[in-house]
């Protein structure tokens, strides 16, 4: 363990990409939906259509544009926007509560549970995510993840990059920032956290977006620890091997 992390007390987890492989689990759970109710679409294309969309609606918000709406509120519309270009309709609020909750029920990467195990022996884990309460709790609770606390944009009222949305989270805990790392796959996020004073740690997820992923291949910053799982991280960090 280096010296700039030994004050670190809780590790806090971007989610999507970092800890949960959206991707894969958006299209499977599309494919099934569309073949189920005998739509044809592209759905590898939907699912990236619809993270596209995730960035700009959050940026209404965090611009003021509109008031705050959580990210359950904002991947519907995404969804209505896009399943008109997909020649989808007809479907009934139960069809798109299901497609909407999708995100609640995302596959974790292989290593997310071990490793998240192991670092929770020696620190507080939560995610700093911009997903829901209720997302995060589902999601948790359906994948296994063991959260000491769930906090993040919902929580803070603010979502990632906006400095409220780190600050906070390290308030909420009762620390300061030198004492919290932020680990994610994206190295915006490390970024933004940084400049905040929080430690950082990097997780190589180089099929996140797919086999064309171009972005976050490897680390661009000079962050804290850089790996390659979060198994790769609790090493760096000193964290026990789990039990068998």
């Amino acid at each position: 363990m280096t010296p700039d992390v030994a004050a670190v007390k809780a590790v806090v987890f971007d989610t999507f990409g970092t800890v949960v492989d959206w991707r894969t689990s958006l299209i499977r759970e599309l494919t099934a939906f569309g073949h189920g109710r005998r739509f044809n679409a592209d759905w590898a294309a939907l699912a990236d259509q619809w993270r596209g969309l995730y960035r700009p609606a959050m940026d209404e918000v965090r611009s003021g544009r509109r008031p705050w709406a959580n990210l359950d509120v904002l991947h519907r519309e995404s969804m209505l926007t896009l399943l008109p270009r997909h020649g989808i309709a007809g479907l009934s609020d139960q069809d798109i509560e299901w497609l909407v909750t999708i995100w609640h029920r995302l596959d974790p990467w292989p290593d997310s549970v071990s490793g998240l195990r192991r670092i929770k022996s020696r620190y507080i884990i939560a995610p700093l995510s911009n997903g829901s309460v209720a997302l995060l709790v589902n999601m948790a609770k359906r994948a296994g993840l063991p959260w000491d606390a769930i906090l993040g944009a919902e929580v803070a009222r603010a979502y990632k990059p906006s400095p409220e949305a780190y600050l906070r989270t390290v308030a909420l805990l009762g620390l300061l920032p030198h004492q919290v790392m932020l680990v994610a796959a994206h190295n915006d996020d490390l970024a933004a956290a940084a400049s905040h004073g929080l430690r950082t740690g990097f997780v190589a997820r180089p099929t996140e977006y797919g086999p064309g992923q171009a972005r976050d291949l490897t680390a661009t910053g000079p962050w804290d620890i850089v790996a390659g799982s979060i198994e790769e991280v609790a090493d760096a960090l000193g964290c026990p091997q789990s039990g068998p």
